[in-house]
């Protein structure tokens, strides 16, 4: 199962969707990742101006509590998941799609990887508004039947398909 180049889909998503009773259980929270962020970030800006542990928002965030340190854990295991299971399966693509190369009409990896750092930012800096982000609104709010995460999902499949309808157009 390691070695495959794709798990299926179903499978991953009941393993993904299990891992929901042990967060209950253990520590009464849900699967989410935008909040460990938030713990890593504080803990950073810290460092650098130890004062920023007196706002309300960070402090909750950097309090030693299984759930602030659940989401860290998950996302860090997700990287070092995704980095396994590449070496593991020898599913090893090019850094940069061709598809990205037709979008931008370059084959910069600067730009590329430009590109991908802004987006990522206004996506976790949406997540934060939102309070919360697609895994945590759209795994543990959607499994919970939560009325703001239906909304949420069904907005950023709204989103994501106006992009893509108005981003790659010319592709």
């Amino acid at each position: 199962m390691f070695q495959q180049k794709a798990w299926s889909p179903y499978v991953a998503g009941i393993a993904i969707g299990l891992l929901q009773v042990p967060a209950f259980l253990l520590i009464s929270t849900a699967l989410g990742a935008s909040s460990s962020y938030v713990t890593v970030g504080g803990f950073i800006a810290a460092l650098v101006d130890p004062g920023i542990i007196q706002i309300d928002y960070v402090a909750k965030h950097m309090a030693a509590t299984g759930k602030n340190w659940w989401q860290v854990a998950l996302v860090a295991g997700v990287a070092l998941g995704a980095f396994l299971s590449m070496k593991l399966s020898g599913a090893h693509r090019r850094p940069i799609s061709p598809i990205w190369r037709r979008a931008l009409g370059t084959s910069s990896p600067a730009l590329r990887y430009a590109m991908a750092f802004g987006a990522g930012f206004l996506m976790l800096f949406g997540a934060r508004l939102a309070d919360g982000c697609t895994s945590g609104h759209g795994l543990s709010g959607m499994a919970q039947m939560a009325v703001s995460s239906t909304i949420a999902v069904t907005f950023m499949f709204v989103g994501g398909i106006a992009a893509a309808t108005l981003l790659l157009r010319r592709i």
